[in-house]
């Protein structure tokens, strides 16, 4: 008789394994999960993805084996590994039953039979031919382990794919990674492997590296610091105050330094610089150091200007040129960012959103397009204009550019409240600082929370007030305050894990600051299962464009039916100076005429809900529905007794639910499935039944009383059995097709209280017939 999976794995391929040299330090086997499982409704995850075997050496991963049973063919599933093997980043996947091994070399798609598997020592020449001792040093350094966190797959790959271009010779790189996927985090990872490993851009001494680390802002630089802790001892900060104490002097001892960009420019932009303090702008002291004083620059959010020639502070890394750059973004290429991928060539890896969330490592949102009856104004006599508005139509654009009504401010502020639960935390993306005041007092007029910091402003203009409000809202432990409104301020640097809603009333041009905006609310929380947003000006077209979750060649514009336009549309980059500063998207020429509109009551006209799909971009109810029922129709071959008798049996059920999760993101959405038909008493599976066959929705009382009076439950002999089975069917009544999952009969007998499972067991005539008839019940259920 064949071998199961298990015993191939553990008679036949463990023992290649071991043959070729792979013994336990090198093996990574039983199952190796390297993804989370997407987030779900109530706290549930998706699939989560594993291999078989990862083969690792050094800590760096190699190559990846599928296993088969003994009687299967042994290429079975070979394009499966080798998506697999693109993500974990190896050259070689291996797919076997035991006998025969296929090797497959996925750069270059060419595969063979072999005989047996290669040495660890073998496949690590092959991903390093001709490797000195200097660099095998520095690329099998071990990442840092206090055995309280463990880097992520991508994260891994991250950092030694830096890791492998410091120690070539690379001198200029780049990293583009979602918002939330800890990016500081591989910076770390990457400074702590370059400082054990004592790697130099020009030295093969045993000295350790110097490096700086460059933000833009204080918070970033902060929550960096926070990450290099375990480095403590090796960081310093250069501020101006300590500068000034020292005699004007840099700190030269230390070697991983933090700044940011303008505490280290000249300080011409000083007028530009919100600060409350001196130690965030001096005169030029950078040029202290000798200009190859660092062999590493690591540069935070690098697509905000630091490869434009214009910028600031560009002379810095142009003063250090000597030195590695690497530079750190969440944007993708674009033209409008085509200067910083000139500069720093292509990135060397990628992890995008829709990777993050589908990894499980990102939450998932929804979409509340809202349109009211205001999106558009034009003067008429009925109104107050407190000045002169030339007559004509005013779109979403002009609002609080324009124009100003105190009572858009009140329908908006309402509209919010009533989408979200009144003490979820919830960002207000606004125009500029007075919208933000604005919509902060509106909010307080109809809070329901009486706290008088329940809503509040973060803007520079607020200081330290406002970066107090900040801390507290990032602090998980504290509920208030619960609403920010803000502007430019917090589109970068807020760590805030549990942002439920993002709001966004004012246009957003840039698909840069649109990710940035988005990926506030992205950070996992735990009972965080999605997050919403709420978008009052059409911004979520941007979902739309190819440069979402991608690379685009040019940047388009989006018309609000979400189709392209054919002409290209340049979009203006945010200025870290300016972003400080939080100027208006404008010039300001002028103040917003105020409106008062009379004689007609303001209201929201639509709400549209959409969902994540699979792919990164949201899905309307009517295209999900659409989509559901191809996913339907091509599972049961449009056969409605396949997806009857697929749905009464537990295993396939889940195997059909699981594939409708993984497509449709549909754990998320199965009670907003039966909210719209109205049918929360229904099973999900007359909702299916009805949306790919036409049929009648009834309800689960309608299938638990037919099983109650069928043949099976009738012709029962033995009434404990009975009432069993009839309590399973009001536990089905109440809760729903959950109650018949294979795993929930033990507990099922233990609620019943008719005994333990051993002793109901025996008035079915054992256990076999126990579990055979808890299947029938379903079939009675859904004959």
């Amino acid at each position: 008789m064949p071998y199961s999976e298990a015993d191939t794995k553990a008679k036949l391929i463990t023992p290649k394994l071991r043959d070729s040299g792979w013994d336990e330090r090198y093996i990574t086997r039983e199952k190796y999960y390297f993804t989370d499982g997407r987030k779900q409704a109530g706290g549930a995850r998706g699939e989560k993805k594993f291999v078989d075997y990862l083969l690792r050496y050094q800590d760096i991963n190699l190559a990846i084996v599928e296993a088969k049973k003994e009687d299967v063919n042994y290429k079975q599933g070979l394009q499966q590994v080798i998506a697999y093997g693109r993500a974990l980043d190896v050259e070689y996947v291996y797919s076997t039953n035991g006998h025969n091994i296929l090797e497959y070399h996925i750069p270059t798609g060419q595969s063979q039979d072999v005989d047996e598997f290669p040495t660890p020592r073998e496949l690590f020449e092959r991903k390093y031919p001709n490797i000195n001792k200097v660099r095998q040093n520095v690329v099998t350094q071990e990442f840092f382990s206090d055995g309280t966190k463990t880097p992520r797959y991508y994260q891994k790959i991250a950092v030694q794919k830096t890791i492998d271009a410091l120690s070539s010779g690379k001198d200029r790189i780049l990293l583009t990674l979602a918002t939330g996927t800890g990016k500081t985090y591989i910076a770390f990872q990457v400074a702590y492997r370059a400082l054990e490993s004592r790697w130099r851009k020009n030295d093969t001494g045993n000295k350790k590296p110097r490096i700086l680390y460059l933000a833009d802002r204080n918070i970033l630089i902060e929550q960096a610091m926070n990450e290099f802790n375990p480095l403590e001892n090796d960081c310093k900060r250069l501020q101006g105050v300590s500068i000034k104490k020292n005699g004007g002097k840099v700190p030269l001892s230390g070697n991983i330094f933090f700044a940011i960009y303008q505490a280290v420019a000249e300080n011409k932009n000083r007028q530009y610089l919100i600060t409350d303090s001196e130690d965030d702008s001096l005169t030029a002291y950078y040029k202290q150091y000798p200009a190859d004083f660092f062999d590493l620059i690591i540069i935070d959010e690098c697509h905000r200007g630091s490869a434009n020639d214009d910028s600031s502070w560009r002379e810095i890394i142009e003063y250090f040129s000597s030195a590695v750059h690497l530079g750190l973004t969440a944007t993708p290429k674009r033209d409008v960012n085509g200067d910083t991928y000139s500069y720093f060539g292509d990135p060397i890896y990628e992890y995008s959103l829709k990777d993050g969330i589908n990894d499980g490592f990102l939450t998932p949102y929804k979409v509340k397009r809202i349109t009211t009856n205001i999106d558009e104004y034009r003067p008429n006599t009925h109104d107050s204009v407190d000045g002169d508005l030339p007559n004509k139509v005013y779109g979403i654009s002009d609002w609080e550019k324009t124009i100003t009504s105190q009572q858009r401010h009140e329908l908006i502020a309402k509209t919010v409240l009533d989408n979200i639960n009144k003490m979820d935390k919830t960002i207000v993306f606004c125009k500029n600082q007075p919208h933000a005041l604005e919509l902060k007092l509106a909010i307080d007029r109809f809070k329901k929370v009486k706290n008088p910091d329940y809503c509040v402003r973060v803007t520079s203009d607020e200081g330290q007030i406002g970066r107090d409000y900040l801390e507290q809202f990032q602090d998980n432990d504290k509920d208030i305050p619960v609403i920010l409104t803000s502007s430019k301020m917090l589109t970068t640097g807020v760590d805030a894990k549990n942002v439920r809603n993002i709001v966004l009333i004012a246009p957003i041009e840039s698909m840069i600051e649109f990710k940035q905006i988005i990926g506030r609310g992205t950070r996992t929380f735990e009972g965080k299962d999605f997050f919403t947003i709420l978008d009052f000006v059409k911004a979520s077209d941007k979902f739309y464009d190819k440069e979402w979750d991608g690379v685009a060649d040019v940047v388009t514009d989006v018309k609000a039916d979400g189709k392209s336009k054919d002409d290209v549309k340049e979009v203006k980059e945010i200025d870290p100076i300016e972003n400080l500063k939080e100027k208006d998207d404008e010039p300001k020429k002028h103040e917003p005429i105020n409106i008062t509109i009379k004689g007609r009551k303001l209201k929201v006209l639509d709400i549209e809900t959409s969902y994540v799909g699979v792919d990164g971009r949201p899905i309307a109810t009517q295209e999900y529905l659409e989509q559901l029922i191809g996913v339907l129709g091509k599972y049961c071959q449009h056969n409605e007794q396949a997806l009857k008798d697929a749905w009464a049996n537990p295993k396939y059920r889940q195997t059909l639910l699981a594939k409708l999760e993984e497509m449709l993101s549909f754990g998320q959405n199965i009670n907003n499935i039966k909210a719209i038909f109205k049918a929360k008493d229904s099973d999900i599976y007359d909702v299916l039944n009805h949306l790919v066959f036409s049929k009648d929705i009834i309800t689960r009382e309608q299938r638990a009383v037919a099983a109650e009076s069928s043949e099976f439950i009738q012709q029962l002999q033995n009434a404990k059995a009975r009432e069993f089975l009839l309590f399973v069917l009001d536990k089905y009544k109440k809760d729903g097709v959950v109650e018949l999952e294979q795993k929930r009969l033990p507990s099922l007998v233990e609620l019943s209280g008719l005994g333990p499972v051993s002793e109901l067991a025996n008035d079915f005539g054992g256990m076999a017939q126990l579990k055979e008839s808890y299947l029938q019940l379903q079939r009675e259920i859904y004959r």
